[in-house]
């Protein structure tokens, strides 16, 4: 099964409609069904009838590469290294501390941003106390007309406060008054890993803009919503990960940390259009040391990759979103690529793989709540201060291009959430959806740098393409998920992700499908996600104070990524359902008496 983008949205229909497995008159009557739901929201037209194609940047104009073999495509390459047999582990090579060549390649913007922490003779970035302040200056100085209010998110697990700067031409931060604007939100998230400093550097440059300076008339077409920093812990100790020792940026579907929940809370409450989450990747990555080359790129930027993301959303991520990003950083003399990261490879090659496919990471749970999810990462971790003006200015550079584009597109991006949402909702209880996939493999020339002279250097590579995935497990989508009274903490947090979760008030039967390990026990799948599982179908009687959480809602991808046990993020393998009887399949709307909720 290939999950791949189709040249238009039309044509995307019709192959969703030949795909079906059921008869052709049943197929036809199911798809107008959908249709018929959106009569009132119809679909926008898309420009254009080529497929979406990667935009991959040109080497810096002016650079001489090196003289070597020429590729079938006419690039100059590199040839690898030679293996002898050995993997990469078996070659020993020096540190490759940044050159002055290589610095030389990363000139400083000829804008220079104030925030307290770029400030000349600085040792120090932007500390939380300060943050606050700068916050606070802002919103009580906005434009006239201009909201710029400060919003309490959560609160660290040391006890710091999580800012978030809500800006808008509505009368309140409060949710409700931004909704009613009719306009798209954007919620901008940085430092989600401690020692990444420039988004957050990046990000309060942008909200001064927002509030007071150039970027103020974005907010009469959209609202804006900044974390400048989500995980204030780490950053006071200059740590990647939060107080617990969790990766925040991980922990978005099963929100164990405070900070995750204080996030998950913004976006089920402001219900953004656009997502965007700031890092920084390493300069230096040891995997690139046989080869002597370093990262060549300013940013490195990937929308939501994982199953099961709506195809339509995918398209707009890639045409509306991600090309103007790459042609604004490009206009700046920016270099960008997709994100990925190298893996060395037993035959002595290079192997790139772009970012995880996982429902578990903050790009993809944001991109299954229907939203635009775009990671923008810079080159950054290893340098402290390195460059830190070209790294907040590649930040503000692409982060000011989403703004712009959701500004220009916000009337089609919410015909594409609409018609997704009522798509999504009426899936439940029909087809298939994809459990697992793996990305496409192909055969690239990807630009580094010469980690002594600076030059491009060109190497073939292996690549792990995330924007096209095969899948590698399927499984039929039932009606619903039913959950033992025992699975109250999984009942919670789907509702802190803004699932709607029902609680049985009087017993009632259901037909369900139970799961049972094919091969090993219990206790054994819990540690083991490659085991496999039979759903056995059965009557069930559910029992009042147990849960259910129907498919027929618009997030209905965020509970099967939870709840189908046998993958390395369900719910089962992190505890929050205690044991594999705890949760099933419901196969056939059921008929229930619910509590009463508020």
């Amino acid at each position: 099964m290939q999950l791949q983008l189709q040249p238009t949205l039309t044509h995307a229909i019709d192959q969703s409609i030949k795909a079906q497995s059921l008869q052709k008159t049943a197929a036809i009557l199911a798809v107008v069904a959908i249709l018929s739901g959106c009569g009132t929201t119809p679909l926008p037209p898309w420009p254009g009838n080529t497929a979406a194609k990667p935009v991959v940047p040109a080497p810096i104009p002016g650079k001489v590469l090196p003289p070597s073999s020429t590729s079938s495509s006419g690039a100059v390459v590199t040839p690898l290294p030679p293996t002898a047999g050995q993997g990469l582990s078996a070659k020993p090579t020096p540190e490759l501390p940044p050159q002055a060549a290589v610095s030389a390649r990363f000139a400083e913007p000829a804008i220079t941003y104030e925030t307290p922490g770029l400030a000349l003779q600085r040792k120090a970035f932007t500390t939380n106390t300060e943050l606050t302040t700068w916050l606070r200056s802002i919103a009580q100085a906005p434009l006239p007309n201009t909201l710029s209010s400060m919003v309490a998110a959560g609160t660290s697990q040391q006890g710091s406060t999580v800012w978030a700067m809500v800006f808008s031409r509505a009368s309140s931060a409060t949710p409700a008054a931004l909704e009613a604007t009719g306009k798209p939100t954007v919620l901008l998230i940085g430092q989600q890993h401690g020692d990444e400093p420039a988004g957050a550097e990046a990000l309060l440059v942008l909200a001064r803009e927002l509030g007071q300076g150039l970027l103020e008339p974005l907010l009469d077409r959209i609202n804006v919503v900044i974390v400048p920093r989500a995980n204030p812990d780490g950053a006071a100790i200059d740590a990647r990960l939060t107080s617990n020792g969790i990766d925040l940026n991980s922990d978005h579907l099963t929100l164990d940390t405070p900070e995750a929940q204080a996030l998950a809370k913004l976006v089920r409450t402001y219900r953004p259009m656009v997502v965007v989450d700031a890092h920084e990747y390493p300069a230096v990555d040891p995997a690139l040391r046989p080869w002597n080359v370093v990262p060549k790129y300013d940013a490195m930027v990937q929308y939501s990759t994982t199953p099961n993301y709506p195809e339509f959303l995918a398209k707009a991520s890639q045409e509306w979103i991600y090309q103007p990003l790459v042609q604004a950083l490009q206009s700046q003399k920016l270099t960008s690529e997709w994100y990925h990261s190298p893996a060395s490879e037993p035959s002595g090659g290079l192997r790139m793989t772009m970012g995880s496919t996982a429902p578990d990471n903050g790009r993809n749970v944001h991109g299954l709540k229907n939203t635009i999810s775009l990671l923008i990462e810079t080159r950054g971790v290893g340098l402290d201060r390195s460059h830190i003006q070209r790294r907040v200015h590649t930040h503000v550079t692409a982060i000011t291009s989403v703004l712009r584009s959701t500004a220009e597109r916000a009337p089609s991006l919410e015909q594409v959430r609409t018609f997704v949402s009522k798509d999504i909702s009426a899936q439940a209880c029909r087809d298939f959806f994809t459990l697992q996939a793996r990305p496409t493999t192909s055969t690239r020339d990807l630009i580094f740098l010469d980690a002594n002279t600076g030059v491009d250097r060109i190497l073939p590579v292996q690549w792990e393409s995330a924007t096209a995935l095969q899948a590698t497990q399927t499984r039929a989508r039932p009606c619903g998920y039913w959950l033992a009274p025992s699975a109250s903490n999984a009942a919670e947090r789907l509702r802190q992700l803004g699932l709607q979760v029902l609680r049985i008030g009087e017993a009632g039967a259901m037909l369900a499908e139970a799961y049972y390990p094919a091969a090993a026990s219990q206790a054994a799948l819990a540690q083991n996600s490659a085991q496999a599982i039979n759903p056995t179908r059965l009557a069930i009687d559910a029992a009042p104070g147990s849960f259910y959480v129907p498919l027929n809602q618009p997030l209905a991808y965020l509970a099967i990524a939870a709840l189908e046990p046998d993958t390395p993020f369900s719910y089962l393998r992190h505890g929050l359902v205690p044991q594999m009887g705890d949760v099933m399949r419901v196969v056939s709307p059921p008929s229930l008496v619910f509590e009463e909720t508020d």
